[in-house]
């Protein structure tokens, strides 16, 4: 029973709304895939393997086996970045690698970065609107959603704006890879990803390299000039880190601010109290990161010695999947999961993970959703889906519409 409730999560007739067969899927905590991965899909499970070292990252303990059904996938995703990521190193490595970046990302040695740039993310969001020309028949995604985290991924990192064209271009191609189009020549779309990777490389390395000898503004100059008691990231490690915030940062974050404004507006009374009370942003967006996240099932995790979950025994070199939305939606941890209730008093969701790896972005995605939902239904006139459920990106890892056709009977100053 559980093989086939696996295979139609997969499906893509299962995209649009996949919730009924995690419901399905929790009556076994733990299930597999013939010759392939377990899959954990309760909260309490997937939250204690995030925390458990005897789970690993590390590129090289995560083979895929035959019976994997997301093996090409995880092809695509190596073809399609530079360096192996913080993603996919365990510790000492890991937290090597994490504290020289959040030293430049946040609290305690930047404490204000993400405050401060709350203005200019309010600008970039407006000129975007602004830029909406047919309020009767427009898509949120290519309007609004799918270019608003590149370019503050690209303010964030201290790109010059007379480049930030440039990473658009790069960005389409490399996140492109994460949601193949399975109509597309895999050949093809090899090269235009391997082009894209070295282009991007290339002009990485030369910033890098400016950054270095010239510190100016933004994360990447401090990365690149700074030091402290971790010491300095080689060229290799800044690139991967770049290239992590570039593509990670981008595509959830597209997906968050999509399902907030489709969960919204089908859920009209919410619409307009955020309308009526821009602070009601913060608990909107938290609950959104449990009941739609943007990321659904995090793959590609190993087992470095025998683990017991839910009374099944994983043995050692298992690979593992955890289904996060499924755990978001669980009974036995969130009172009447399956309702959107930004009130909610307890939302310890696992939308960005949990643990050792828990998304470093988090602060940064969390306004731009904030900023961009309530900009969004201040200034959309009477705004309505004029297709619901939209069509949903092919792939079953970062969920999320690929489209978003709306109307509205105006665009508010």
């Amino acid at each position: 029973m559980s093989q086939a409730i696996l295979r139609q999560i997969l499906d893509y007739s299962s995209r649009s709304n996949p919730y009924p067969l995690y419901e399905e899927l929790r009556r076994t905590p733990v299930s597999q895939f013939v010759d392939g991965p377990y899959v954990v899909s309760t909260y309490h499970e997937i939250q204690s393997l995030l925390h458990d070292p005897r789970i690993s990252s590390e590129a090289q303990n995560t083979v895929t086996t035959a019976g994997d059904p997301l093996a090409q996938s995880e092809e695509e995703e190596e073809q399609a970045t530079l360096p192996p990521s913080i993603l996919r190193t365990d510790p000492p490595e890991h937290d090597r690698l994490r504290r020289r970046i959040n030293r430049s990302f946040g609290p305690p040695h930047a404490p204000r970065l993400v405050h401060d740039m709350a203005a200019d993310l309010e600008n970039i969001i407006r000129e975007l609107i602004d830029g909406i020309e047919d309020p009767s028949n427009f898509d949120l995604v290519e309007r609004v959603a799918y270019p608003f985290p590149v370019t503050v991924i690209c303010r964030l990192l201290g790109v010059p704006r007379e480049d930030e064209a440039r990473f658009h271009v790069w960005a389409d191609t490399l996140t492109g890879s994460l949601d193949p189009d399975p109509e597309v020549d895999a050949e093809a779309r090899h090269k235009v990803l391997q082009d894209a990777r070295m282009q991007l490389g290339m002009y990485m390395a030369g910033l890098i390299e400016q950054r270095r000898k010239n510190p100016g503004e933004g994360m990447l100059s401090e990365l690149a000039s700074g030091h402290g008691p971790d010491g300095s990231l080689t060229t290799m490690e800044l690139l991967s880190a770049s290239v992590l915030l570039l593509i990670a940062g981008h595509e959830t974050t597209v997906n968050l601010i999509t399902n907030g404004m489709l969960t919204l507006l089908r859920n009209p009374e919410l619409l307009r109290r955020l309308r009526e009370d821009p602070s009601f942003a913060a608990p909107v967006v938290e609950e959104l990161l449990r009941f739609e996240p943007p990321v659904h099932i995090l793959p590609h995790r190993a087992t470095l010695a025998d683990v017991e979950v839910g009374g099944v025994v994983i043995p050692k070199g298992s690979s593992l999947w955890l289904l996060l939305a499924s755990g978001n939606r669980d009974p036995q941890r969130f009172k009447d999961p399956e309702r959107f209730d930004p009130d909610r008093a307890d939302a310890q969701h696992l939308g960005f993970g949990s643990g050792v790896h828990s998304c470093f972005g988090a602060p940064i995605a969390r306004l731009e959703t904030q900023i961009a939902l309530r900009e969004l239904v201040r200034r959309l006139e009477n705004p309505r889906l004029l297709e619901d459920p939209p069509p949903y990106r092919q792939s079953a890892v970062l969920r999320g519409p690929r489209h978003l056709p709306l109307a509205c009977d105006g665009i508010r100053p």
